[in-house]
């Protein structure tokens, strides 16, 4: 399969040595700007609130050429601009011969990507349906007219887990039809996904790890073996 984006890097890791700025001082943004970062068939970015998860797939979506506030590469729905300046950093190695379509879907400002889609005259009733209908509906109608990169930030705001398996069924689907995709992601069972490459984010920066091992993963299991007094843990 080709992929639209094989590496990520810093146009000039150099001039931002010692920037204290955010998102620079982040530790997985520092880590992607000094070491470059590649990216598999399928990417899977978890960590917890606040590590640069979305400010990381926000930038490269941005970098890639699709608007902040989501939808289609060429889209221009804007309510209100607080996307960082991270994508002006960054370049991207591009496949030969891949896609330069792309498709980006964050939970936060979905919402807002419907009304676009209603004012641009697109035929939609998306605001009619429930909030994770509406989600699994618009990736589902996509999916025929994008063949590129797919990002998708915490999708699994909008699901139930019903609803994050079919939204795997379709994810599934896209990458089996040439597609890329890179997540960002709370959720185990998006973090499952078969063949997915899992960085985990944190004070660490960003690193590779097996299903298995990572915090969320672990930290979901202990909570299933007591979930009475998890929460009341000195720890948590």
């Amino acid at each position: 399969m080709f992929m639209p984006v094989r590496r990520v890097e810093a146009i000039d890791a150099e001039a931002l040595l010692g920037n204290q700025r955010w998102p620079f001082v982040l530790p997985p943004v520092r880590q992607l700007l000094h070491e470059g970062l590649d990216l598999g068939q399928v990417t899977v970015i978890v960590g917890e609130n606040g590590t640069g998860k979305s400010t990381l797939v926000e930038a490269l979506a941005m970098a890639y050429g699709m608007n902040a506030e989501g939808g289609s590469t060429g889209a221009m729905n804007t309510t209100r601009t607080s996307e960082s300046e991270l994508w002006r950093q960054l370049k991207l190695q591009h496949g030969a011969a891949a896609s330069r379509k792309g498709f980006f879907l964050r939970a936060e400002t979905m919402h807002n990507f419907y009304t676009y889609l209603e004012e641009s005259k697109f035929e939609t009733k998306l605001h009619e349906r429930s909030h994770g209908e509406s989600f699994l509906d618009l990736v589902e109608e996509r999916i025929p007219f994008i063949q590129g990169l797919w990002i998708l930030d915490e999708p699994e705001s909008a699901l139930s887990l019903a609803g994050c398996v079919k939204l795997m069924k379709l994810l599934q689907a896209i990458v089996d039809g040439g597609s890329q995709l890179l997540i960002s992601t709370h959720a185990p069972i998006l973090a499952a996904f078969p063949g997915a490459r899992i960085l985990e984010a944190g004070s660490w920066g960003l690193r590779e790890n097996d299903f298995e091992l990572l915090e969320l993963v672990r930290g979901w299991q202990d909570f299933l073996d007591d979930p009475h007094s998890y929460w009341r843990r000195d720890s948590i």
